[in-house]
Order: C-alpha cells, then structure tokens, then sequence
C-alpha cells in the first residue's frame, strides 16, 4: 500500500475537521438559527411591517431596507463563528492545540476557521429571505434576475467577515471580548449603510466618506445592486458593483494575511 502524501494527508485532516465543526452547528442549529435570527427578524417587523402600517415610512424603504438587513445578519453570523471560538481556543486551557496537532500545517488551521464561519454566515443570510417574505408578504420585492451574483455577494460578504472575526479573535483577550463587540459592532451597524443607501448621503458629505471604510457599506450596497427592483422604472443607484467586489475582495485578502500572522503569534513558541 502506497503511503499517503502530504497533501492528502492535509486536506484530510482540514476536511475532517471541518465536518466535525459543521456536525456540532448541526447539533446546535436551533440555537444557531435563534442567535443570529432574532435581530433581523424584530427589524424586519418594525421596519417593515408596524412603520408601514402606520404611515411613518415610505413604500420603497423596505426594499432598501432588505439587503442592509441581509448584509448585517451575514456579517454578524460569521464574525460570531470565528472569533467566539478562537477566544476560547486561544484562552487558558489551550484547546486550539489539539488541532494543532493534526497533520496539515497552522495556515490551513487557519483557513478552516475562516471556511467553517463563511459557511455559518451563509446560511444566517440566506435564511433572511423566506424569513422576510413571510412576514413582509406584498411588500417583499427582491429581482431574479442577478441571482448567481447574489450568491456570489452572499459568500463574499461571509468570507470578509470572517477574516474580520479572525483577527478580532487573535488580538481580542477573552476577558475583553464582551468590551470590544460593544466598541466595534455599535459603529459597524450605524455607518454601514444598513437603513439608507449610500448615494442619499450625499447631503452629508462628510459621513458618506466615513461610511466608505466600513466593510458592510460594501456589502450592504453590492446586495442592494444585486436584490432591489427598479423603482418607477429606474434602477436604484448604489456604489459600483466592481468597486464593491475590489474592497471586498482587498478585506478578505488583508484580513486573513493579518489574521494568519496573529495567530501565528498566539500559538507558535
């Protein structure tokens, strides 16, 4: 019997414990589905449903509202699924060094941790979207026309933010997590063009410069590009869809380059 090579032996050992990760969400989807649903799903009902009904929002702001909605609760989803764990990994009893241990190399310890939360933050978003036709109903308007791009933002969106959770969770101490989502999450919802789009800010110049080094403004603007309907016969404008994917794809790259080399230095002695 021909010894198995390095590589096989890696991928082996990366795909092994990516189904043990997904077997455990598995085991824990209720709950999973409750922490990242909540949020959007009170969102969507006053935003969508009791402002409507009232009078206190205009008709298209649901469907401007919807892919800000998605965009958050992907981000939220696999930022969670990353740096929760690598907390805890990385904390006093050390168990990120059981993985360690396997035969493949610290960088694709790495890239499981991002894949494992990509693949959670996908799931979170695309759960939005009968969540939002059952209780929209009438209102609910996303275009089909620009699905495999949607999915493409989908998975960009997750990967982005999971090489933000990787870093946050190499340089995060567990007793100062809880400090930190309040520091970055609270910024990260209000500039991110979750509610508005971002050409209406152009009133507020200024803002609309400080919402540019957020990463769900992109992500809120390439899912408005690629979900909203023409209004009126006319196209929403949004931010550029290839400038979209150039920053998105910019934070993954950096993200996970300096995510890798943290964690280098959190576990190699």
């Amino acid at each position: 019997m021909r010894p198995r090579s390095k590589f096989s032996l890696a991928a082996g050992a990366l795909l092994a414990i990516l189904e043990r990760d997904m077997v455990v969400t598995g085991r824990e989807f209720i709950p999973f589905l409750l922490q990242a649903l909540m949020q959007p799903l009170f969102f969507l009902f006053i935003f969508g449903k009791v402002l409507p009904n009232i009078g206190l929002s205009a008709g298209n702001f649901v469907a401007l509202m919807l892919p800000g909605i998605v965009a958050l609760t992907t981000l939220l989803a696999a930022i969670q699924g990353v740096t929760l764990p690598l907390v805890l990994d990385l904390g006093f009893a050390r168990e990120i060094d059981d993985r360690l241990l396997a035969p493949l190399p610290v960088w694709l310890v790495v890239i499981e941790k991002v894949l494992f939360a990509t693949v959670r933050g996908v799931i979170a978003g695309a759960v939005i979207f009968p969540l939002a036709m059952w209780i929209l109903g009438d209102n609910y308007a996303v275009r089909t026309d620009r699905i495999a791009l949607l999915c493409g933002m989908l998975v960009l969106t997750a990967c982005a933010a999971a090489g933000i959770g990787l870093v946050m969770g190499t340089i995060v101490k567990p007793e100062q997590i809880s400090l930190m989502f309040t520091l970055i999450f609270t910024p990260l919802l209000f500039t991110g063009c979750t509610y508005y789009p971002w050409g209406a800010l152009g009133t507020i110049r200024w803002f609309q410069i400080v919402t540019l080094f957020n990463p769900l403004t992109y992500a809120a603007e390439g899912l408005r590009y690629t979900m909203v309907p023409p209004i009126n016969g006319h196209a929403v404008p949004t931010l550029g869809i290839a400038w979209v994917l150039l920053a998105l794809g910019a934070s993954v790259l950096g993200t996970i380059i300096l995510g890798t080399r943290t964690f280098y230095k959190r576990v190699v002695t």
